[in-house]
């Protein structure tokens, strides 16, 4: 029976990628595919200045993280919390998949709720559910910039 079972996921999965392939049209880069999952990576790219220091972010494909581009840039004065984020509530409410990621990462760009914008700069477990925008493409340094007190940060496309 297990194997019965397994046998059909497996034909399940394989027929799913199978019947989401396209073809190239010339609008769509070949090398991201859109399929709507909050974990594929765009080509996007936005610029965060904190104090001197400049990081890059690669932003999700997802309705959120085009809304959130929307409204760049800003420089915005994000609040700490719990020594490991800092936070700021956004003037507008963007779109959520919210998800239990299970583990932040150092580095990642997410929603909590709707309109609250989280910047975390440690890596720790959760409970709680995010809607993900993206990471940072390389964290050295993060945690010192955006050290312990609230910090001024600024947001731009590339």
């Amino acid at each position: 029976m297990k194997h019965s079972l397994l046998i059909l996921i497996l034909f399940v999965s394989a027929f799913g990628s199978a019947s989401s392939c396209d073809k190239n049209d010339g609008n769509i880069n070949p090398n991201i595919e859109n399929t709507g999952d909050d974990n594929n990576m765009m080509s996007s790219k936005i610029k965060i200045k904190v104090n001197s220091q400049v990081f890059t972010a690669t932003l999700l494909d997802n309705n959120s993280s085009k809304a959130f581009i929307k409204m760049l840039p800003m420089t915005i004065n994000m609040k700490e919390l719990n020594g490991d984020e800092k936070y700021y509530d956004l003037p507008d409410r963007l779109p959520t998949n919210t998800s239990n990621p299970g583990t932040i990462q150092n580095g990642d760009l997410m929603l909590f709720g709707s309109g609250t914008l989280v910047l975390f700069y440690k890596t720790f477990s959760t409970s709680y559910s995010y809607t993900r925008l993206g990471r940072i493409d390389d964290v050295s340094g993060l945690a010192e910039a955006v050290g312990s007190k609230n910090v001024t940060v600024t947001f731009e496309g590339e």
